[in-house]
């Protein structure tokens, strides 16, 4: 290689060295954390960034939501600790206000890569945090009306300095969350991930040299630029608009307004959220950045699924966002629930350029991340545990395909926590986990179904948080497509008593002689039922997903 141009296939050998790292950075913290939440449902990410903080690489299996935070710790820590930066540092950083978090639960650490004085990069990671303090178990309970409420703010700090711990901090840290040994099990993971990135790109410097890694750098950012242009300048110019609905904030705001203007002339593309509600007291409120993330995974998903997320396709967007908006809040908006408003942000995109791909985009999912916490003490230890999950449910139907069920959408890519696992982990019985019949908007391509999960506390009285959207506005239909079904949670004695829940609920005490019910929503339909063929509609009964009431109401052909 010469020392200013890189040959295609070095560079295609580089990048799939670079992706492999952050691969096995994935699977080192999955195979290394304490909790549930990372080693068996994924709930986190890694990525390499060069020393600029340009975001290069993120694990494949990594969540797209991240995707802005880790570029965002990235850049207060070239602010905070510039010219101040050494080998064997880790930084630390969760808050979205001062450290480009999205929300405290997410815990961002990173480590500067070096050859000998001169900084090449850094190696990052978040994971979500089953707790990290505040005034909820769980620190996502809906409802809560402020930042300081929602748990532990930890500015960029270092963790590590010169390879060495920073005590002080970590019992600081620890002090503040509940379960502070699974706490420190999974910070523990986090570090341990973070120095066997620094050794595997310590190696590809020997392998290629500094200079010619950066230069791979700009080659990877650069080409992923170019690739989203190109993809976007397919789409037919003109402005488009679409306007969605959050149910509400956990905190008195009903109906909150998501409008979007979409500009595009030629491979310029711009988001313009002018019209938005203000950010609201609850914490549904998104930071820019995490608006961002979601903007970016809409155009991946709906142009060029296979293109790199880096800080190319943060380069071909323009964003505005009023300051002070719900989709741009500043301090101290309260923001533990920005998944489920940026699943909306997705749901807005694809609405608005409906009718330019129609054959590209789907029908509104499930629209929401149906979070559930359970805690309590563990009457066979006598220790506290809290068990945290985020569960799935439809996918919109498409122009050539039904929706699937049951499944996580857009922004998210975990994995559901099995029954064994729950069951083994936590004093919890899974009584029932099933799809929900005539859940599915009816369509030519019907929407997917949303999922029913039956948790029973076994010999102890627990407590449950459970925040749910689209339980009053339905995830929409496409093109003549219907609506699916909105979800609802609810307590059921064994006598039959059955208590109705907010989709907000919190704090709720749940004995041994009831089961809280979680039922998630499903999705919208794409096309005119009537179109539907008659072997569809038959494998719709015969597979129990739908009822034949359900099948000769929505659809004409079997009245």
């Amino acid at each position: 290689m010469s020392n200013n141009t890189i040959d295609p296939i070095s560079l295609e050998i580089a990048w799939n060295g670079l992706k492999s790292i952050a691969d096995e950075c994935f699977i080192t913290l999955m195979r290394s954390a304490f909790s549930t939440n990372v080693k068996e449902r994924h709930d986190h990410s890694t990525a390499i960034a060069d020393a600029n903080g340009r975001l290069i690489v993120q694990a494949e299996m990594a969540l797209p939501i991240h995707l802005a935070s880790m570029t965002g710790l990235m850049r207060y820590i070239l602010d905070r600790y510039a010219g101040d930066i050494s080998p064997g540092d880790v930084f630390i950083a969760n808050d979205p206000h001062v450290a480009g978090g999205t929300h405290l639960p997410d815990i961002n650490m990173a480590m500067p890569v070096f050859d000998g004085e001169k900084l090449v990069g850094f190696v990052a990671n978040i994971i979500h945090h089953a707790d990290v303090g505040g005034a909820a178990v769980g620190s996502m309970s809906g409802g809560l009306d402020e930042i300081y409420k929602e748990g532990l703010r930890i500015p960029i700090m270092r963790l590590y300095s010169k390879g060495k711990l920073n005590d002080d901090l970590m019992r600081m840290l620890l002090l503040n969350m509940r379960l502070p040994e699974e706490r420190r099990g999974d910070l523990n993971a986090q570090i341990s991930a973070c120095k066997l990135g620094v050794r595997r790109v310590e190696e590809m410097i020997e392998l290629h040299g500094s200079d010619t890694l950066s230069l791979i750098f700009d080659e990877i950012v650069d080409r992923t630029e170019i690739r989203i242009r190109k993809a976007i300048a397919t789409l037919p110019d003109g402005e488009y608009q679409f306007t969605d609905y959050m149910d509400d904030d956990g905190a008195g705001t009903e109906d909150i307004k998501i409008q979007l203007r979409i500009e595009k002339r030629g491979d310029r593309i711009l988001f313009d959220f002018e019209g938005t509600d203000p950010q609201v007291p609850g914490n549904f409120n998104m930071t820019l950045n995490a608006t961002q993330s979601a903007l970016c995974f809409s155009l991946k998903a709906l142009l060029d699924p296979g293109v790199p997320n880096n800080d190319g396709i943060f380069r071909a967007i323009e964003l505005k966002a009023p300051e002070g908006s719900f989709v741009n809040c500043q301090h101290p908006a309260a923001v533990a629930m920005r998944a489920n408003s940026c699943q909306r942000v997705v749901d807005c995109v694809f609405g608005a350029l409906a009718q330019q791909i129609p054959d590209k985009v789907i029908a509104a999912a499930n629209g929401a991340n149906t979070s559930a916490v359970f805690a309590g003490m563990d009457p066979r230890t006598g220790r506290q545990y809290v068990y945290l999950e985020t569960l799935g449910g439809g996918m919109g139907a498409r122009a050539t395909h039904d929706g699937k069920d049951g499944v996580q959408v857009n922004i998210t890519n975990t994995s559901n926590l099995p029954v064994e696992a729950i069951e083994l982990e936590y004093p919890l019985r899974v009584e029932e986990y099933s799809l929900i019949e005539d859940t599915g908007g009816a369509g030519r391509y019907r929407g997917g179904m949303g999922i029913r999960r039956i948790i029973r506390p076994v010999d102890h009285e627990c407590e449950f948080n459970g925040v749910g959207e689209r339980f009053r506005h339905k995830p929409w239909g496409l093109f003549g497509g219907q609506d699916g079904e909105a979800g609802k949670f609810y307590l059921r004695s064994d006598s039959g008593e059955i208590t109705p829940l907010s989709s907000k609920a919190s704090r709720v005490r749940l004995r041994a002689d009831a089961v809280a019910v979680l039922e998630t929503p499903g999705a919208g339909g794409y096309g005119d039922p009537a179109l539907r063929s008659a072997e569809d509609l038959q494998r719709d009964i015969e597979s129990g997903k739908f009822t034949e009431d359900y099948i000769r109401k929505h659809y004409p052909q079997r009245a």
